[in-house]
């Protein structure tokens, strides 16, 4: 498994399949780079080194909001099942660095990422996954698409999810 850190606000499908250990920096979950606290990148980002399907443009991410107080907590349960091969294989959690996107700024993201949205049965296995963390209340599916283009509620728009579960 490797984690990494990215200023990079969002990958596109292409990108996030180009990405390679050379370049990623890593960090730790224990002692190393917390959520809560790290102020100078976006995103800790942490791919899985496991079999699963590569990422298509259809991908998408379940999106877990969590609070300041919670969020490395949360963060280390995703990264532990990632490395069960229990989820996908990446995942990234905003950090406490301010966001133009976030819509309150002590609340992070953690986003967990499918391969391909149209493959229900991965997605929902997935949500059930999460469901096994803890992550019981509804959460959001929303595409890459649906990111590339910029559809963000903060920014007034509506239904962006194509499921809630």
């Amino acid at each position: 498994m490797t984690k990494r850190s990215s200023k990079n606000k969002t990958r596109s499908p292409s990108e996030r399949a180009r990405r390679t250990k050379s370049s990623a920096r890593r960090a730790s979950t224990s002692g190393g780079m917390k959520p809560s606290q790290e102020r100078g990148l976006f995103f800790l980002e942490v791919t899985a080194a496991l079999s699963y399907p590569p990422h298509t443009e259809r991908g998408g991410k379940w999106l877990i909001f969590v609070d300041r107080a919670n969020v490395d907590e949360a963060w280390e349960k995703v990264v532990a099942a990632l490395t069960q091969a229990r989820l996908g294989d990446y995942a990234k959690v905003s950090t406490a660095r301010p966001s133009p996107n976030a819509a309150a700024p002590r609340t992070h993201v953690i986003c967990v990422y499918t391969y391909d949205a149209d493959d229900e049965d991965d997605v929902r296995r997935v949500r059930n996954s999460l469901r096994d963390l803890g992550f019981v209340k509804p959460i959001a599916y929303k595409t890459d698409q649906a990111t590339f283009d910029g559809r963000y509620q903060v920014r007034g728009h509506q239904r962006i999810s194509k499921y809630y579960e």
